[in-house]
């Protein structure tokens, strides 16, 4: 059944229905199947997506029309499309009359992408108006409150060095936590659990996070630094998520605002991210993405993109969230990917398709990970522009021939170099650690800086 005459409106302006206020618009790719029209493919796509189904109903009345998703801009050989969804389509809260992403999704993603006239789509873009914008929570914490406990300035408070224990399965408590105490006293800030991390038999929570609070506060005592460790908390379960939240809480005590929390937001979804939110409002709230690629992947052609899982981050409330390494570590990804942390960071934003206000909405910190060494650091930072993250090298700290005060170092005079515009080769001349780094290294620098052995010998 061809819908294009009540799901299509090619007529309506962009700036219309953003001046309007009263439409969410989202920007796809998408493919018909063979034998299917792009515009009925379309409308049938934006029918799925609100009001419509594969027949005419007799429950349809003037209201319901009044709320269609409309498709308003094709180009069919680039096969993109907009949609404008009314805003009063979506759910809200019975507690507080909030937005929840959840319906979005349910609206924007739901079944659209699987209809049998659709080859693919995905999700590139989106924009929210002011009306609906004020309605999610974002977040309450950001790389500001992290600068405070450290001690540094709250504006560009700068580069916060982190890792992840390795191996990132295996340990057990004691092994651990010293891991962790070698860390911090060597100089670096910040401990992330990785992924899979949560309650291992072989490492159970109530013996590890005891043991790691006790490392925290010892390495502080020696070095007179602040330090910060991001704790798993992860479950199917909200009462799981809050259990192990307040458990950890009680473990650091009055170092409790050194702590953040990171939940798999992809794989826990936006329930785990709400809860973690909305249930420690005082705490960092780390979004990791893993299993993110198997829909954002430029390969996948279903989904949606990193940037709209991104932007979707900072509306629910994400502290801040992993961004991948814009092509400079070991993660599939390509250095236009900054767009994600501009996203993120600003408050007046270009993304692919649409700008947004964010209206002074607490910004999001990109977090970023995967492979990342002293070699790779400075050509990051020039990708990006400031080195105000969080980053967490895992095998360029411990990795380090020399060991992980040695990589710690390292990482830190690659940030010092970059800083003071000198070369990293030039800085390595006169400082041990980062000259190790080159031999500890070698592929990377073979890659970046050829004729390095002659230099460094």
């Amino acid at each position: 059944m061809d819908q294009s005459k009540r799901y299509a409106r090619l007529d309506l302006r962009e700036e219309d229905l953003i001046s309007g206020g009263r439409h969410v618009l989202t920007a796809y790719r998408m493919k018909p199947k063979q034998g299917y029209g792009y515009l009925e493919t379309a409308a049938h796509f934006a029918a799925e997506s609100s009001t419509g189904t594969n027949v005419e109903v007799s429950t349809t009345d003037d209201f319901t029309r009044g709320v269609d998703a409309l498709v308003y801009w094709i180009d069919e050989a680039n096969e993109l499309m907009k949609i404008a969804y009314p805003i009063d389509l979506f759910d809200r809260n019975i507690l507080d009359g909030r937005a929840m992403m959840v319906s979005f999704l349910t609206l924007a993603i739901g079944n659209n992408q699987g209809m049998g006239d659709v080859e693919y789509a995905k999700m590139l873009d989106f924009y929210f108006p002011p009306a609906y914008l004020r309605l999610f929570d974002g977040p309450t914490k950001n790389i500001a409150d992290l600068w405070r406990v450290l001690g540094r300035p709250v504006v560009n408070g700068g580069f916060i060095q982190g890792t992840i224990i390795k191996p990132k399965l295996g340990l057990r408590a004691i092994p651990f936590a010293k891991a962790c105490y070698e860390y911090w006293a060597a100089g670096g800030d910040f401990i992330k659990n990785d992924e899979p991390q949560g309650n291992q038999v072989f490492a159970p929570l109530q013996k590890v996070i005891p043991l790691v609070a006790d490392a925290m506060k010892r390495a502080m005592d020696e070095t007179g630094e602040a330090k910060l460790f991001s704790a798993n908390i992860t479950a199917d379960d909200p009462a799981e998520i809050i259990a192990r939240g307040e458990f950890i809480l009680r473990e650091f005590g009055e170092h409790a605002d050194h702590v953040a929390f990171l939940i798999d937001g992809y794989l826990a979804g936006t329930t785990g991210v709400t809860t973690a939110r909305r249930n420690f409002p005082d705490q960092f709230i780390h979004y990791h993405r893993a299993g993110h690629g198997a829909i954002t992947s430029p390969q996948s052609k279903r989904g949606y993109t990193s940037f709209v899982l991104s932007k979707m981050a900072r509306l629910q409330g994400a502290s801040g969230i992993h961004t991948g390494t814009m092509g400079f570590g070991k993660m599939e990804g390509d250095p236009e990917d900054r767009i994600l942390a501009y996203m993120l960071e600003g408050d007046s934003v270009d993304g692919p398709f649409f700008h947004q206000e964010w209206l002074g909405m607490k910004a999001c910190t990109p977090i970023i990970s995967g492979g990342m060494n002293a070699l790779r650091l400075p050509a990051f930072f020039d990708n990006l522009g400031h080195a105000n993250i969080i980053q967490t090298s895992g095998g360029g700290s411990f990795g380090h021939r020399d060991g992980v005060k040695a990589g710690v170092a390292s990482i830190r005079q690659a940030v010092e170099a970059w800083q003071k515009g000198i070369s990293l080769l030039d800085y390595a001349g006169d400082h041990q650690e980062l000259a190790a780094a080159f031999h500890s290294f070698p592929g990377d620098a073979d890659v970046m800086f050829p004729g390095w052995r002659e230099k460094l010998r």
